[in-house]
């Protein structure tokens, strides 16, 4: 059981540090010589979906960290 909780969290764990830097931070190249292009905007399609796949990876990462503290 203990090897099953292990491995889950190193798979969680590679899916949350994939799912972080996918997201699109907003500012880029243009920021730099002073562009900032500060424009409120909502999040949509597939923005919106990796926001939320990485909202609920940071959960199971840490309802599978306490799993492992009170199996160990």
């Amino acid at each position: 059981m203990e090897k099953v909780i292990f491995f889950s969290q190193i798979t969680v764990s590679v899916l949350l540090v994939i799912a972080i830097l996918l997201q699109n931070r907003g500012s880029g190249l243009s920021a730099v010589f002073g562009g900032g292009g500060n424009i409120y905007r909502t999040k949509r399609g597939l923005e919106k979906g990796l926001f939320s796949l990485t909202i609920i990876l940071v959960i199971l990462f840490v309802a599978i960290g306490i799993a492992n503290l009170y199996i160990s």
